[in-house]
């Protein structure tokens, strides 16, 4: 949990203190009454390797923050949720300085609505770029030619290690947990390999309504497509989302294949920048807006 959690009431009686397990079923009902997609199997996987914040007022869960911490030097911060009843107070400014307590010296990556901007960049954030939240019924996808030597493949039972190293070159930081996991969970997960070695994946995953597409790395635009056709493909006919990296190019090529923006948050930096090696593999979709 961060350090030195508050836990004395404020003057509005509202008590912050760490998250456990035992609040995922109040935290479930929070996104339920914002419309939010989250099932109790999402709050439960993505929490198993958070630490968060919640807090009560008159003993009931009135908000929660999250952050995830990767290494020695970054971490992302998500699924901050003030109840309708209690937002304009201030909660959402407490809750994230209790968040960022011990990470001064770590890069903090968050993404950001539009009625939240203005709090992270109060708070140091600085926009570095947007997203792009697209969803909808799949549509069978046609299938993009790959050059000779370029092949799409499942994932094998002892590939964790190099996709994972994938994903820290791409994400710019390491997420090892993170990636085990969804690689032992997701329906699906598909590999690009340049002549016998791994240069991007994706995943097809159970998410919210229906399936997610995420993370997705690849070393170009059109080795991205490849993966998404796929997973896509396998989808068709059933509801998929997909949040991309907007200066991917993808969008317009999504929403050909029936998945129409919807949403565009901002991505939001505290700390140095994001390093990601020159000519290395790209993320051009995430895993969620919370862990980035």
């Amino acid at each position: 949990m961060p350090a030195q959690t508050p836990n004395a009431p404020a003057l509005d009686g509202v008590v912050l203190r760490p998250m456990t397990a035992a609040d995922l079923p109040l935290a479930h009902a929070l996104t339920a009454e914002l419309r939010w997609p989250h099932r109790p199997a999402d709050w439960e996987q993505v929490f198993a390797h958070a630490e968060g914040i919640v807090a009560e007022r008159d003993g009931e869960l009135v908000a929660t923050a999250l952050r995830w911490r990767w290494g020695e030097r970054h971490a992302t911060i998500g699924l901050v949720i003030v109840a309708p009843a209690c937002q304009g107070r201030r909660l959402g400014h407490r809750l994230m300085s209790a968040l960022l307590e011990g990470l001064d010296a770590h890069t903090v990556l968050l993404h950001a609505t539009a009625d939240g901007r203005g709090l992270y960049e109060r708070l140091g954030f600085v926009r570095t770029g947007e997203l792009r939240q697209h969803q909808g019924v799949a549509q069978p996808a046609p299938l993009v030619a790959l050059p000779t030597g370029w092949r799409l493949r499942p994932a094998g039972l002892h590939e964790a290690p190099a996709l994972q190293a994938l994903d820290a070159a791409a994400r710019g930081m390491p997420r090892d947990a993170l990636i085990a996991d969804l690689l032992a969970s997701a329906d699906a997960c598909v590999v690009l390999d340049h002549d016998n070695e791994p240069r991007g994946f994706a995943m097809l995953r159970r998410f919210g309504r229906g399936h997610a597409i995420g993370p997705v790395v690849a070393p170009d635009a059109e080795g991205a497509k490849a993966l998404i056709a796929h997973l896509a493909g396998m989808n068709a006919g059933n509801f998929t989302r997909i949040d991309i990296d907007f200066a991917s190019g993808l969008a317009e090529w999504l929403e050909s294949i029936g998945l129409l923006r919807v949403d565009a948050p901002t991505t939001m930096v505290r700390g140095a920048p994001l390093a990601t090696p020159p000519g290395g593999p790209a993320l051009f979709a995430i895993v969620t807006q919370a862990v980035g």
